[in-house]
């Protein structure tokens, strides 16, 4: 897509061919519609400097055209001053206004974005799990709904921000370039470890797989090994460790919901965060502290789920539109 026919959408100059043409073009892939934003801010920054520039756009583009045409004259003689140029297809020049404006705060803002310290690439998972491998040769299993951005030049500084889902890090040992992940206040720092991270409003879970994981919190800091989790609530500025008791956490890297010994309300939290709607509603609390013994596939679904847990409690399911209630057959 050519950036003219993006700018003259800006400026709501376009014909109704090419609104349908951009309009198709920022409906194709997530990238699209970010190189779009990227340049809308570009050009904004542009007529905000163009805006307070004392100079008169027109008369620096007059003056630009005499400067190419005589040196047009002064190395082609005789070549009509007409044929140096390339006129525009469409009677609007506004555009041009602001095109010198635009040019320099897009190079300080390219420049910035590769160069700067603070450029960070985004990984989205959306609907899906999704699996990535990081420039350092770490790799990241995402849980749906879950953002996390990273240092574009990730060798030298191995950070990342997670800012919303859940992740499970597998970390290429690398002992001279730290790894470390901001959560809001928390930070999490490793060297070559597994682990699992889950955050959500107003609360992070940190599970250790391997490893060594520190864990800060406003200048507190714990140490994390094999088996042991923290979970920080913002309610609360403590750093409390515990061993972790069961292997639910891992149902959207292993496909399987595995409960040993768990309380029944446990299994119900994680299989309504992995499904949504309708979630699970236990409507008699003696119900909840049901143990279970069970392993089920994540993709035989909700409804397989639920008859799973009905029949080995004993309990009854009613379902209306958004929930699905259990409770003892009496």
């Amino acid at each position: 897509m050519e950036e003219e026919i993006l700018i003259r959408y800006m400026l709501d100059e376009v014909t109704e061919g090419e609104r349908m043409e951009v309009m198709d073009w920022l409906s194709e892939s997530e990238s699209n519609a970010r190189y779009y934003a990227q340049l809308e801010k570009i050009w904004t920054a542009g007529k905000k400097l163009a805006a307070a520039s004392p100079a008169d756009p027109e008369a620096a583009w007059i003056r630009f055209r005499e400067k190419v045409a005589g040196n047009v004259e002064k190395e082609s003689p005789g070549l009509p001053v007409s044929e140096a140029f390339v006129r525009p297809m469409h009677r609007s020049f506004r555009w041009m206004q602001v095109a010198a404006a635009v040019l320099l705060v897009g190079m300080a803002w390219m420049a910035y974005q590769w160069f700067g310290p603070g450029r960070y690439e985004e990984l989205v998972s959306r609907d899906i799990v999704r699996r990535e491998k990081l420039p350092d040769g770490s790799e990241l299993t995402l849980n749906k709904n879950t953002v996390i951005s990273y240092v574009a030049r990730f060798e030298n500084n191995r950070r990342l921000k997670l800012k919303e889902g859940e992740a499970f890090f597998d970390v290429a040992h690398d002992k001279s370039h730290p790894f470390v992940i901001d959560i809001e206040e928390v930070s999490v720092t490793v060297v070559g470890t597994s682990f699992n991270i889950r955050h959500h409003q107003d609360s992070t879970e940190v599970i250790v797989e391997t490893g060594i994981v520190r864990v800060s919190l406003n200048g507190k800091a714990i140490e994390l090994h094999k088996g042991e989790k923290v979970l920080i609530s913002s309610a609360y500025d403590r750093l409390d460790k515990e061993q972790n008791t069961d292997e639910l956490y891992n149902y959207y890297r292993s496909n399987l919901f595995v409960a040993s010994n768990l309380p029944l309300q446990r299994l119900v939290d994680v299989m309504n965060e992995a499904y949504g709607k309708p979630r699970i509603i236990i409507k008699d609390p003696s119900v909840a502290s049901e143990i279970i013994n069970t392993t089920f596939r994540v993709d035989s679904g909700l409804d397989y789920g639920v008859q799973l847990i009905c029949e080995m409690s004993n309990l009854k399911a009613e379902r209306n539109e958004n929930e699905i209630l259990l409770s003892r057959i009496k």
